[in-house]
């Protein structure tokens, strides 16, 4: 028993020894870069409601960082850049609204926007790719500046619509 005992041990105490491969995950970095070319453009907004955009700071200053989130080319710049526009964000959605801009389309189209600017954020801290969230961001603004055409654009006033006497 004692001998059985014996070359127990042994066997454990050298399978125990087994020298390990080290096992390294490869993270294929290409794939997490920003790709820059893939961002859609800018949409443009009609003449009627760029008279009223230009009054209109909050947006002046999305605008402005959504032009500097275009000239990101890697993650570093992306990161600041949203950084920035999630800052310029809540900053308009405090804000002011001009007074045909401050409907529930608009609105609604900026909580869109400012969820897909969280995700982006997201994917950042998490090394996850970032491309796919950021188109996602810019059509979101691009739906909103849309959104200020179509409202330009309407012809029905809407007094004349709810008005019941």
């Amino acid at each position: 028993m004692r001998k059985l005992l014996g070359i127990l041990m042994i066997i454990s105490v050298l399978g125990g020894c087994k020298k390990t491969e080290k096992t390294t995950v490869e993270v294929d970095t290409e794939a997490l870069e920003f790709n820059y070319q893939k961002m859609p453009e800018k949409s443009n907004i009609n003449p009627d409601a760029t008279a009223i955009v230009e009054n209109w700071q909050q947006f002046k200053d999305l605008n402005a960082s959504v032009d500097v989130l275009y000239k990101a080319t890697n993650n570093e710049d992306l990161a600041l850049a949203i950084d920035d526009l999630i800052e310029k964000e809540k900053n308009m959605a405090n804000g002011k609204y001009p007074e045909p801009f401050d409907t529930f389309q608009v609105k609604s189209r900026q909580s869109v926007m400012r969820t897909f600017l969280y995700k982006v954020k997201a994917s950042i801290l998490e090394n996850q790719p970032t491309t796919e969230p950021t188109v996602k961001v810019l059509e979101a603004y691009n739906d909103m500046r849309n959104q200020l055409n179509v409202i330009m654009n309407s012809q029905l006033d809407k007094k004349l619509i709810l008005d019941e006497t």
